[in-house]
């Protein structure tokens, strides 16, 4: 096993109100680095520039980590932080661990994928 915690697609549903705004919150701050040209995966300013005087990361990088490690202590993993895009570890009624899928936009948790598969791989959570 991968992952120590798992939901059910129950769970999962009963944490989307709550992990609803932080997810928001996320692409909002990762849209804001994006028009000020940093890059939140290399921690650098596009081009290599540096901080131009600023703190060691901008302040909604910091804001950002914050909100992805919220995410991660729940047991939730952010997958696209431009579309909001997570995953809920979960087991099948065969033992397998996959994930429970949900992007935002979508009314509850409607897809699971094999932990290798990814977003192409997605069945609806009736084929769980």
């Amino acid at each position: 096993m991968n992952y120590i915690k798992h939901f059910t697609v129950v769970d999962a549903k009963n944490e989307l109100p709550a992990v609803i705004p932080i997810v928001e919150d996320i692409i909002r701050l990762k849209r804001e680095l994006d028009r000020k040209g940093y890059d939140v995966f290399r921690h650098q300013y596009f081009g290599g520039l540096g901080p131009n005087g600023q703190k060691v990361f901008p302040t909604e990088m910091e804001e950002l980590v914050l909100k992805v490690r919220e995410l991660n202590e729940r047991g939730i993993e952010i997958k696209d932080l431009n579309k909001g895009l997570i995953d809920f570890p979960a087991l099948r009624t065969n033992g397998e661990e996959v994930f429970l899928c949900y992007m935002l936009g979508e009314e509850t948790i409607l897809a699971w994928h094999p932990i290798e598969g990814g977003f192409p791989s997605r069945q609806p959570v009736s084929k769980l």
